[in-house]
């Protein structure tokens, strides 16, 4: 077999030495990159080849690529790079990749023009000063092309390896067998769809009640449909950690079959989760782990591909072995795995690595999304940026005067903004034209003295920087599917201050090319519903499928009650904790177990609490409080035992509405003591006017359907397998009207339920919404 590689993935692939620098400094922009090279090239003399095409051939590989300029008289090659500051900033292990670039380069033109020798210059190009600094060398032909076959040699060895591994994956993949002797009521028809989506690359959303399997009947599917579909990579997409947990443990069921799977996984976590010295920069002279780490990397990549199970303990343990970051490691995986199962953001952000190395390699992807309704809630805050008044003054200072100016220049339009709002909170029809303008040269002035002083900046500057920059980029961007709102800030120690906001509410324009960039995708969760609520919000592509897979579950498992007789609306919420405690408790002592109570915040959590602990004594209760770490989640759920009593009070739409698994007698009833739906505050009432002008359903959008969809994610963790038995109580009247009941679950069959002593009467005079 034959292959063809650029020259600059040649040698970014064989050629890194050196240490991993990734301490900021300020690169050209694209633009910049592209009009230096013209401006060098125009300074040449007559004669000179700009973009001059080269190629030539190694043994089964075919290297190929434009060298950036050649003088025929001088027989001069040149590499052109563009910088920023002081020259001498450029890491070594760059300079040597550049040379590396030139060689190459350099023996292709010898062998095109049979040439026995040709000098070689590496040209750097100051933006700022249009300054050109000349590095040359002289170099033999045949010094070249030992130098081009030694890197050749290197990638066709990895070439070879990656094709033989390609071809084993995908004859183990044709012969990969359901790892059940049956599926479950609902998981056949679930794993049909979503086949079908892959082979004839649709994009499919798939709503499954939890406990059907959806993680096994999602992955099984889309790996089968890899040989035929010839796809390179599957990624595995999550919200919170436990989706995480589930995608491995799938993968790892079907690896584990006879013979095993040469399937390669990888779980790609977090920088913060991976790094081994946080209180380190990521730079040779800080991290030892940084130091020669693409010296090292060629050996820890070799390893780590021949163990095909990546997970995060594998990947560490890989990376220590050979004295490299674990992250940076697992970020080079990235490029070689089969699967990858991380967070969204990997491949939904801005700056996505997935993403972007599907583009890059112009990869066949299919994506499968879990718990995918968490999806448009992260793709707002991905596509919103926020500036901080507090934070200016505070940065203001600190800073060196050529920065201190232009921050003076963004806070005096920051002033006029401010003094101009006569609202606490106001959403202005446009971004504010002057104050974005003054923001980008505060960027660009921001941008000067990091390349001038990269190193010794105070992290609020850096911070502010990268939020000046991300605003200013989401401003070019700006359209209906954001807000440009100003919220002033009353108790700040600052007298009166305020929070500038492009705030994203429709992250459809942004992750609709995600989507399109992908052969197929499946987004699942056991809360999909409307369909065209997820499809407008997220921008999927037009032909997406949407199902409702039969439950494996019958009704009779779960009692569903409905209270007609209660009102847990904010004005009601003092008289309601006493009916509400009796209710559980008269539930409890006709059923004694483990239960969750779910409540609309913190306040109404802890009232309710008080209130049961005072007239229930005997009853044992635990609490969610704000904030907690991982320690206290998983104490709080260990609480939920086989040989347990109690009840835990927690928020609902918080850490223990979804993604927790307490099959049988762990959990066996919950008590939802609310609808779920968002504050009403001047932010929501805003992106309730947007969603009415852009959908026509501006009040669904924005509080009835994310605030069922918690609700119906909260009542999924009482009935986790065929097995289970348990009881929901839905504690508000408004569970009773036709729009709410047409969003819970078909196997449902709720039944109303009065509370022997009403205790609050349910506001009949209210207007249709909720």
């Amino acid at each position: 077999m034959s292959y063809r590689v650029a020259v600059r993935a040649l040698c970014e692939f064989t050629a890194k030495e050196g240490d991993l620098d990734l301490r900021f400094t300020p690169s050209p922009t694209a633009q910049e990159g592209i009009t230096g090279h013209h401006t060098v090239v125009s300074r040449r003399a007559a004669g000179y080849i700009a973009e001059l095409p080269l190629s030539g051939e190694y043994p089964g590989l075919l290297v190929a690529g434009r060298a950036d300029g050649y003088d025929p008289e001088q027989n001069l090659l040149e590499e052109i790079k563009t910088h920023r500051g002081d020259i001498s900033r450029i890491p070594q292990n760059h300079r040597l990749l550049h040379w590396a670039q030139a060689k190459v380069y350099g023996w292709l033109l010898c062998s095109a023009q049979e040439l026995t020798e040709i000098n070689l210059a590496v040209v750097y190009f100051n933006v700022i000063t249009q300054q050109e600094s000349v590095f040359h060398e002289e170099h033999s032909a045949a010094d070249l092309k030992a130098f081009f076959d030694l890197l050749c040699s290197r990638f066709v060895a990895w070439a070879e390896q990656e094709t033989a591994h390609r071809s084993a994956r995908d004859q183990s993949l044709e012969k990969l067998r359901f790892p059940y002797p049956d599926f479950r009521r609902g998981q056949r028809q679930l794993a049909e769809n979503v086949y079908r989506a892959a082979r004839d690359g649709y994009s499919l959303m798939a709503q499954a009640t939890t406990g059907i399997g959806k993680t096994l009947g999602t992955l099984f599917p889309q790996l089968k449909s890899f040989p035929e579909q010839k796809l390179d990579r599957l990624f595995f997409l999550t919200a919170k950690t436990p989706g995480r947990k589930l995608g491995l443990d799938a993968l790892e069921v079907l690896r584990s079959q006879e013979p095993a799977m040469p399937l390669r996984v990888l779980e790609h976590v977090a920088r913060s989760k991976a790094c081994e010295y946080p209180d380190r920069s990521c730079h040779g002279d800080s991290c030892p782990l940084a130091q020669g780490f693409f010296d090292r990397l060629p050996a820890a990549r070799q390893a780590a591909v021949e163990l095909n199970w990546l997970d995060q303990s594998a990947v560490r343990q890989v990376a220590l072995a050979h004295q490299i970051c674990p992250y940076y490691l697992s970020q080079e995986l990235c490029r070689w795995s089969d699967v990858v199962v991380c967070d969204y953001n990997y491949y939904f952000d801005m700056n996505a690595l997935l993403y972007g190395l599907t583009q890059l390699n112009g990869w066949r992807v299919t994506l499968l999304v879990d718990e995918a309704h968490n999806l448009i809630e992260r793709g707002r805050s991905m596509y919103t940026a926020e500036l901080v008044q507090e934070d200016l003054h505070a940065l203001s200072r600190i800073v060196p005067g050529r920065v201190k100016g232009a921050l003076e220049r963004v806070s005096r339009h920051w002033e006029q903004l401010h003094r101009d709002q006569i609202m606490p909170y106001q959403v202005y029809p446009a971004v504010a034209d002057l104050f974005v303008v003054a923001l980008q040269k505060c960027v660009s002035a921001i941008t000067d003295h990091l390349t001038d002083q990269p190193t010794g900046n105070h992290t609020l500057l850096l911070e502010f920087y990268l939020q000046a920059m991300l605003f200013c980029r989401l401003a070019e961007a700006y359209g209906p599917h954001s807000l440009f709102d100003i919220t002033r800030d009353e108790e700040s120690s600052l007298c009166t201050t305020s929070i500038l906001c492009l705030r994203n509410v429709v992250p459809a324009p942004f992750l609709a090319q995600r989507f399109n960039a992908a052969h197929s995708t499946t987004l699942f969760s056991a809360t999909l519903s409307p369909a065209n609520y997820y499809a407008d919000l997220l921008g999927l592509p037009e032909g997406t499928q949407w199902i409702d897979v039969e439950s494996p579950f019958a009704a009779e498992q779960l009692e569903v009650l409905s209270v007609s007789n209660l009102s847990t609306r904010y004005l009601h919420r003092q008289s309601s904790l006493q009916p509400i405690a009796q209710l559980m408790a008269d539930q409890f002592q006709r059923r004694p177990g483990n239960y969750l109570a779910f409540f609309s915040s913190y306040a109404y959590l802890q009232q309710a609490m008080d209130q049961f602990a005072r007239d229930y004594p005997h009853i044992p209760v635990w609490a969610q409080s704000r904030s907690m770490n991982e320690v206290e989640r998983s104490y709080f759920l260990s609480r939920f035992h086989l040989a347990s009593q109690g009840i835990g009070f927690a928020v609902l739409g918080g850490a223990f509405g979804e993604g927790i698994d307490l099959p049988g007698d762990r959990l066996i009833g919950a008590f939802i003591a609310t609808l779920g739906l968002p504050q009403i505050n001047p932010i929501n009432e805003e992106i309730r006017n947007r969603m009415e002008a852009m959908f026509g359903n501006g009040y669904d959008y924005t509080y009835l359907y994310p605030g069922l969809q918690k609700v119906v994610q909260a009542a999924g963790r009482v009935i986790r397998t065929t097995e289970d038995q348990g009881v929901v109580y839905l504690l508000d009247d408004r569970y009773n009207q036709r729009a709410v009941r047409e969003l819970l679950p078909r196997w449902w069959q709720p039944e109303v339920h009065r509370l022997s002593k009403p205790a609050v009467r349910p506001m009949h005079t209210e207007n249709k919404k909720l």
